[in-house]
């Protein structure tokens, strides 16, 4: 089966074939800042597997811990991030969760969900009884 996606804009699609190896949701420092919000939810296929069209933009980030790089993918008009690939594993490119055209197949009932980096994790993260929640926005 085929899952499709794109950025925000339309100026970049890509199609994954198959299932993915695993379902990755990294909690460091570094994917908060790089998706603005607690954690990054990354879809982890084999680069074969991954066909992009359109012109993509990239950024090389090296980790201030191994020292290692990873290239980060996204639109140039939009800049919406398209995922991403590892130096430590080469082979493998990552797509977001939230670039599915439908991502409601991805489910930790179907794929190997693992969470990463855990001790960076933001408690305001967890839908807590403390706080309001609402299926769709609070105003009518």
């Amino acid at each position: 089966m085929d899952h499709e996606g794109g950025c925000v804009c339309g100026n970049v699609r890509f199609v994954a074939a198959g299932e993915p190896l695993r379902v990755t949701i990294c909690h460091c420092a570094w994917c908060q800042r790089r998706t603005g919000t607690a954690f990054g939810t990354e879809v982890v296929f084999e680069s074969g597997q991954v066909t992009v069209s359109g012109e993509v933009a990239r950024y090389r980030h090296v980790s201030d811990q191994s020292g290692r790089w990873l290239d980060i993918e996204f639109c140039p008009r939009c800049g919406t991030n398209l995922g991403f690939t590892l130096e430590a594993a080469p082979g493998l490119r990552t797509l977001p969760a939230g670039a599915f055209d439908d991502p409601s197949w991805i489910a930790a009932e179907r794929q190997p969900f693992r969470h990463v980096f855990v001790r960076s994790r933001r408690a305001w993260s967890d839908l807590s009884p403390l706080v309001e929640t609402y299926e769709q926005h609070f105003r009518p």
